[in-house]
């Protein structure tokens, strides 16, 4: 029941939500420091974002059409999944990390913005034509992910599990999505 409802209005919900946390974002300047303030604002970045891919459940529709030819490798709670504990979740870690220790151990935000920015441009540039979400990774994800990555530093080190973790979470849906077809593949064949 829950699951249901939240699949239903997490993309509304995540609307609003991005409305609060940008309203906070002048209050938070006063007293954070960039580092900080840029990784805070990858969360209402990505609600932002998930507002475009998402409205009308345009994204799950587009991959299962496009991509998929039809069949169902995404489904609405693997979209809900993906994007509130994967996406969140992830990123109000990395605001615990860079508050409580360094912005360095935050960089999986700005890494997951920036792998995620490169499918939407790698997905548009093969099919020549808009993806949902495709123009937020553009105007959002790439400014913000850069900025955010050259002002938090980090050692070698933070980048590297920065970009480990990103990579992993886009590769465990690819891997999910891509499993899911070949076994509806095989249901119609």
């Amino acid at each position: 029941m829950i699951k249901n409802w939240l699949v239903a209005h997490w993309v509304t919900g995540a609307l609003f939500m991005a409305l609060g946390f940008l309203a906070l974002t002048p209050l938070l300047a006063m007293s954070w420091e960039l580092p900080l303030l840029l990784i805070y604002l990858h969360l209402p970045g990505y609600m932002v974002h998930q507002v475009e891919e998402h409205w009308g459940d345009r994204f799950r529709t587009y991959i299962n059409e496009k991509v998929f030819g039809g069949v169902e490798a995404l489904t609405p709670g693997d979209v809900l999944w993906i994007n509130l504990p994967g996406v969140w979740g992830v990123n109000i870690v990395a605001l615990y990390l860079a508050f409580f220790y360094d912005a360095g151990w935050a960089l999986a935000a700005p890494y997951l913005m920036l792998v995620n920015a490169f499918a939407h441009l790698v997905n548009a540039m093969q099919t020549q034509e808009y993806n949902p979400g495709l123009a937020t990774a553009v105007v959002i994800f790439l400014p913000l992910g850069l900025v955010s990555l050259f002002m938090a530093g980090g050692t070698p080190l933070q980048h590297g599990i920065g970009v480990a973790v990103a990579l992993a979470i886009h590769a465990l849906i690819g891997i999910s999505a891509n499993r899911r077809a070949a076994t509806a593949a095989r249901r119609l064949a």
